[in-house]
């Protein structure tokens, strides 16, 4: 049986062809938080100054600095939501590739972000080529403390934040979403991003600090000769106090010419009684000499 070489080359030529799609979609598709950014990101040579932070140094010292500039790559085939079983505690930074693994040093000098508690924030996750798929967004709990091992049981059970297919724009996922509230000082946000058309999950560690909401001062009232609603519910007004019941009080005058009138009537009177009385008296006397 003769065969023809050159029929067999062109036929593995097309097979390799034809897979080159598949094999090019799996490997580039590259992700990692840009905003809050990841440790990956900050100490790539993309990080600029935070690259040259001690924390990144000693990572490159580590991992090599050919493995910080493939940042976009920290990815796991075959996880299908199974992080927390197949990814093992004190390397979730480096998703437990050994390449990767000056990620997961537990330091408090990793260049951190300043976020507030429970504002608004507009997130990046950068891509080199979109692909479907959803993001879960964990932050640590309270009590964290980066000089320790990342494990699962630092983070919150449950994700703060989770979004399906964002839109790209500027080769980033751009997506808003709410801070965890009440958080302060220094904490790490865990993005897990989750492929639906590749077989790969892809994981982020961003060092941020959180800040307090600034609370609004409330404004002083004016003065004014009203008093306020609490004073008028504590101190009764004048209407409304329980008054006691009392006699009318009785003017006190003095009527001068209604006294003297008075006495000159009394003393008339009296003259005449005793005109009578002296009359009478005559009169008996008279009597008795008859």
């Amino acid at each position: 049986m003769t065969v023809r070489l050159p029929a067999v080359v062109a036929g593995l030529v097309l097979v390799v062809v034809a897979a080159a799609p598949a094999a090019t979609a799996v490997a580039g598709t590259h992700g990692a938080m840009s905003s809050p950014p990841s440790r990956a990101a900050a100490c790539s040579p993309e990080g600029g100054a935070k690259a040259r932070s001690r924390a990144c140094r000693a990572a490159a010292s580590v991992s090599g600095a050919a493995a910080l500039a493939d940042f976009d790559n920290v990815r796991v085939p075959g996880v299908r939501g199974r992080d927390r079983k197949l990814i093992p505690d004190g390397e979730l930074c480096s998703a437990g590739i050994a390449r990767f693994r000056g990620l997961d040093l537990p330091r408090s000098d990793w260049p951190a972000t300043r976020l507030t508690s429970g504002a608004r924030h507009t997130f990046r996750y950068r891509v080199t080529i979109p692909h479907r798929g959803g993001l879960r967004m964990y932050v640590t709990r309270d009590g964290y403390r980066p000089t320790r091992k990342l494990t699962w049981s630092a983070l919150e059970p449950k994700p703060f934040l989770t979004v399906q297919d964002p839109p790209r724009r500027g080769g980033s996922y751009v997506f808003t979403g709410r801070l965890p509230k009440g958080k302060s000082g220094r904490h790490l946000v865990y993005t897990i991003w989750q492929t639906s058309d590749t077989p790969d999950t892809y994981y982020s560690c961003s060092d941020v600090v959180f800040a307090e909401p600034k609370s609004k001062a409330k404004p002083v009232p004016k003065a004014s000769g009203k008093p306020s609603a609490a004073a008028s519910r504590t101190a009764p007004t004048t209407q409304d106090a329980p008054q006691a019941e009392t006699a009318p009080e009785q003017p006190r005058t003095r009527n001068v010419a209604g006294t003297r009138d008075t006495t000159m009537m009394a003393a008339g009177e009296g003259a005449l009684l005793l005109a009578a009385a002296g009359a009478t008296i005559v009169l008996l006397r008279r009597r008795r000499e008859l």
